[in-house]
């Protein structure tokens, strides 16, 4: 398998995707258990609405940017599956720009490609677009803004940051690892940044690792902070954000803001919620949580996002992985889509990873999947069979965060760190003299 070529790995995960989103409809059709999501059901009847001149939050439970009813928009005309082909193709594009980021890192081709199997035929993630998740859209810009940044296209970069804040709110956790990692002493005007290779030198990665703790994020955060590269990509972004959010407000209003932006910062789930903070909010679903007791929750989720930042902003990639499993293991709501966000990162760290698969790296994965299946077993027996098994599920919750808490310790000790990019040797002869 490892030797096919990436167009045929690309061609064969298009045509197997092709083929779970016709059997799906099948399924759907003669099947009392449906295959395609909810959320999809959501996004159809809001993209229709659109259509035909209305909001599209005249949907209840809608609660997305209206880009994403736009897109969907041809469900109405063309069929309704346009959307699952349409995310089943971002979702190809993630491993195509696996690929590309890790080939300019000079990681070895099997390690590339084996990189792209471990997305493209992931069970879990060749599922999330084919069911119509929207999901894959977003890992695939992220990806691309990764791209933007390491070719030194700070604007492009900026642009696409601006439309998937918009698009979706969770990726500002990665816009002060991003002003980090723009880095005066790399992004310098006219000139591209020399990118760091992959090393398999044991030797060579633990130097590199202690020229990155000596060189930490923490001393580098007030060093030439307004630079030309952190302001472009501020203002940019920020113009693109603005400029969205204000166009949708002025068409639909609070209902806009409400729905897809404010509504995120306070919610609350009593069901389908992997998170520890799920029973406070059960036992508390009959009277109305006060907005300080729904933003305490991101107190915990704050403080570990900036010692993470401070600590891996220079190894960008790895720094937005572990950033991100951090933010949905201590979210107030954790829904399975939501993992899909570190899975999309995930290949890109494997290269720099010194656990072997077997055994530490298996039983890793067996870890986090039977934490995961505890917690499911729990869900079914509420959620299915009607049984009072609430506190038994908030303990699953508490296993599977420490679960993906030891995970993410593991990952951390056994990851080479280095930063993407190097000095320019002029530079470098300046600073000597």
């Amino acid at each position: 398998m490892i030797s096919l070529k990436p167009r045929s790995i690309l061609l064969i995960s298009a045509i197997f995707r092709v083929g779970l989103i016709l059997v799906g409809e099948w399924q759907d059709t003669h099947m009392e258990v449906r295959y395609t999501d909810v959320d999809y059901l959501v996004f159809s009847d809001a993209a229709s609405l659109m259509a035909s001149g209305q909001s599209p939050y005249k949907r209840t439970t809608y609660r997305y940017s209206p880009l994403l009813a736009f897109l969907l928009i041809p469900n109405s005309f063309i069929s309704r599956c346009w959307g699952k082909f349409l995310f089943s193709a971002s979702d190809l594009f993630v491993g195509l720009f696996i690929r590309i980021i890790l080939k300019q890192r000079k990681v070895p081709d099997d390690l590339c490609t084996y990189s792209m199997l471990i997305w493209l035929f992931n069970p879990f993630t060749f599922t999330i677009g084919t069911r119509g998740n929207c999901e894959p859209i977003v890992c695939a810009i992220i990806l691309w803004i990764i791209i933007c940044l390491i070719n030194g296209n700070v604007v492009q970069a900026a642009f696409w940051y601006g439309l998937i804040v918009h698009f979706r709110i969770y990726p500002i956790i990665y816009v002060l690892p991003i002003v980090i990692f723009l880095d005066p002493r790399f992004f310098r005007y006219g000139t591209k940044p020399l990118l760091s290779d992959w090393t398999s030198d044991p030797g060579k990665a633990r130097q590199i690792n202690s020229e990155l703790i000596d060189k930490c994020a923490v001393c580098d955060v007030w060093k030439s902070t307004f630079t030309r590269s952190r302001i472009l990509f501020g203002l940019i972004s920020g113009t693109v954000f603005l400029l969205c959010t204000g166009f949708f407000f002025h068409l639909y209003g609070w209902e806009f803001l409400h729905e897809a932006l404010l509504y995120h910062l306070t919610r609350t789930d009593a069901r389908h919620n992997f998170s520890i903070y799920f029973y406070h909010i059960y036992l508390n679903y009959e009277r109305e949580l006060s907005v300080l007791e729904k933003l305490v929750s991101f107190l915990p989720q704050f403080i570990v996002q900036l010692v993470l930042i401070l600590c891996f902003a220079k190894d960008l990639v790895f720094c937005f992985f572990v950033q991100t499993v951090a933010f949905v293991a201590f979210n107030k709501v954790i829904t399975a889509q939501y993992f899909v966000w570190f899975f999309c990162v995930l290949p890109l760290i494997l290269p720099w990873s010194n656990m072997k698969l077997k055994w530490k790296g298996l039983c890793c994965i067996l870890l986090w999947m039977g934490a995961q299946t505890h917690w499911l077993l729990w869900g079914y027996l509420l959620e299915f069979k009607g049984k009072n098994v609430f506190l038994q599920l908030w303990m699953a919750s508490l296993l599977f965060l420490a679960a993906n808490t030891f995970i993410l310790i593991v990952l951390i000790r056994h990851h080479n760190y280095g930063p993407v990019f190097r000095q320019h040797t002029d530079l470098k002869t300046t600073k000597t003299t």
